[in-house]
């Protein structure tokens, strides 16, 4: 009999309506009992789980984290990074990495991406930006990287990184996308074999692990792991999900599996055949990058109608023959596909082909956050010392005009801040969030953003 937490006694007192749906899961949402270890001070099963995964990615450490990419990615930060320490960052970074810099009270210095042609969408930092900025500011902190992108474009980060711990830099990579890298040559090169200090992974995103099941994997020799383990400690939830840590180690032996019996190419065969069925639509293009540094992740398929529907429209479409895909922004569809050697059928695709819908209004070619920064290497105007000693106010769209942000405009997904906490507003930036939100994007951020206004940090205050 259970005398202890959780409050469902391993699922005996539970809505009998919900019984069906749950019963499987609720046994095993226990908590430290005996035997079960400890995420907090592991010992037994949870420190070999982590050991088993550590070995398996060719790291010094590996820790699982239940509180999501998130945690993993403010931990690293916290780590590295303390008050007006000057850090280098991506600026097509997830918002947890502009979260985790605004809580250590750093300064980011942001460099720009390079936008993909082909896909219209901020790519990857070059060799030559890292050169420069680390020029500008040696003694910076941390490198902070995402690699590979939402849409799966991916580069080898080896030279970057090297480049990096010349000058005693440590690399912090967001390599959430790329949890299944390792299976084999066939795809990207992930950033644990390039030499990242500090790799963190969304196990569920492409792994079979169940949502917010994630993993930061340490390997560096200028990084205080102690300190790592107590901002873990500190921001991970003291009640950690045992179901959300039995997965991540299933996840772990699955990928174990197919390296072991080398099934990547069964896998990249049933991908094949997927590409041959969209090709088959006409109404429909397979977006691909020419750029020769990047390689594309094969799970990741990026599509656009080709009679002009917005990839909000086309999601939309998609959606009604029960078709749903990751996310859309003004061009894009992006489909994830399964890491699964079994067959892949989506029912309805000839329904797909008929009755295709015909564009409301034209695409408009949308001025990404990247595109539309002037410097490659910019850093932020005032710190976030300074702007949280300053008032705030909600305005009109228009009168926040000159004013800094005091909240981010997220589109999200990606969740890529669009405009920045701290970041000057200007007239253009204004013109393009309202053309995005007229495509259909959907906006994080007060609900004041959807009347029009926006909080901003008054001058002088």
């Amino acid at each position: 009999m259970s005398f202890h937490v959780p409050g469902h006694k391993n699922g005996t007192i539970f809505m009998d309506k919900a019984k069906q749906v749950y019963q499987g899961i609720l046994p095993l949402d226990v908590t430290e009992l005996t035997g079960l270890d400890d995420l907090h001070h592991p010992k037994e099963a949870i420190r070999h789980a982590q050991e088993l995964t550590a070995s398996l990615y060719g790291v010094q450490n590996t820790y699982f984290l239940v509180n999501g990419t998130t945690v993993g990615n403010l931990a690293m930060i916290l780590a590295c990074c303390g008050k007006n320490d000057i850090v280098l960052v991506q600026r097509n970074s997830h918002k947890s990495i502009l979260n985790g810099i605004q809580l250590a009270g750093a300064n980011p210095v942001f460099l720009s991406p390079k936008v993909d042609e082909d896909y219209q969408v901020p790519s990857y930092i070059e060799l030559e930006t890292i050169r420069e900025a680390i020029a500008c500011y040696p003694r910076a902190k941390a490198l902070i990287l995402t690699n590979p992108n939402y849409y799966g474009l991916a580069i080898d980060l080896t030279e970057i990184i090297r480049y990096a711990h010349d000058h005693n830099i440590p690399v912090l990579v967001d390599e959430a996308h790329g949890p299944h890298f390792i299976a084999g040559d066939l795809f990207p090169v992930s950033a644990v074999r390039s030499g990242a200090d500090i790799v963190v992974h969304s196990a569920h995103k492409t792994l079979p692990a169940m949502t917010m099941g994630s993993y930061l994997h340490f390997n560096s020799k200028i990084v205080d792991k102690e300190k790592l383990f107590y901002y873990l400690s500190l921001l991970q939830s003291s009640s950690p999900s045992y179901p959300i840590m039995a997965s991540l180690d299933l996840a772990r032996a699955y990928l174990e599996k197919i390296k072991s019996e080398e099934r990547q190419h069964d896998i990249l065969q049933v991908i094949a055949d997927f590409h041959e069925q969209i090709n088959s639509i006409n109404e429909i293009n397979i977006v691909t990058s020419r750029d020769q540094l990047v390689r594309t992740d094969p799970l990741k398929l990026t599509i656009r109608a080709a009679n002009g529907l917005t990839g909000y429209e086309l999601q939309d479409y998609l959606e009604s023959k029960q078709i749903y895909t990751e996310l859309a922004d003004p061009a894009n569809v992006l489909f994830i596909l399964p890491l699964a050697y079994d067959k892949l059928i989506i029912k309805h695709l000839d329904k797909i082909k008929r009755r295709f819908p015909t564009p409301s209004h034209p695409i408009k070619q949308l001025v990404h956050m990247s595109n539309r920064q002037t410097k490659r290497i910019q850093p932020i105007e005032k710190s976030y010392s300074y702007l949280k000693t300053c008032k705030k106010r909600v305005v009109t769209l228009s009168e926040a005009i000159g004013h800094y942000a005091a909240e981010a405009i997220i589109p999200y997904p990606p969740g890529i801040p669009f405009i920045m906490i701290g970041e000057r507003v200007t007239n253009d930036l204004i013109e393009q969030l309202k053309e995005l939100m007229e495509t259909g994007a959907t906006i994080q951020g007060d609900d004041h953003i959807q009347q029009g206004k926006i909080a901003v940090f008054m001058k002088g205050s």
